[in-house]
């Protein structure tokens, strides 16, 4: 069951024994993550109460970070007049193969591993070409 926040109600809670932060309107309760956060229990305090939105983005968690984040899901965060504005725009959808958006299906790996295998055949040709040469002389 998810309970809908507002921004006033949010900001009651943001010591180490009751902890709730805003990112991209939403309202999660990071209060049983504090001992196990990654970057201490300090990182979390900062934000409490308040948009993490921006302090969240900035250090590019992992997608693992978000399943975490998913599970501590309060509700949405209802915005009133007078709140903060949003800190940061919504994500843009993960995509779970960037390449293959930007090329067709044909990723970035793809085209250096064939620049690469490029590369090993001229220079093994030279290689024989000049063994080549020498034998026959």
């Amino acid at each position: 069951m998810t309970t809908e926040l507002t921004y006033s109600e949010v900001s009651a809670h943001s010591s180490s024994k009751d902890l709730y932060l805003v990112i991209h309107d939403k309202v999660y309760d990071a209060t049983a993550f504090i001992d196990e956060h990654p970057g201490g229990e300090e990182v979390l305090l900062d934000v409490g109460g308040v948009d993490a939105t921006e302090a969240f983005e900035d250090v590019g968690h992992s997608d693992e970070a978000r399943e975490i984040l998913d599970g501590m899901l309060v509700g949405p965060l209802k915005r009133m007049p007078g709140d903060p504005k949003p800190s940061v725009k919504p994500p843009a959808p993960i995509v779970s193969d960037p390449g293959a958006a930007a090329s067709g299906g044909l990723g970035v790996g793809l085209y250096m591993a064939l620049v690469v295998a490029g590369v090993a055949g001229f220079v093994g040709w030279k290689y024989y070409s000049a063994q080549q040469a020498t034998g026959a002389a």
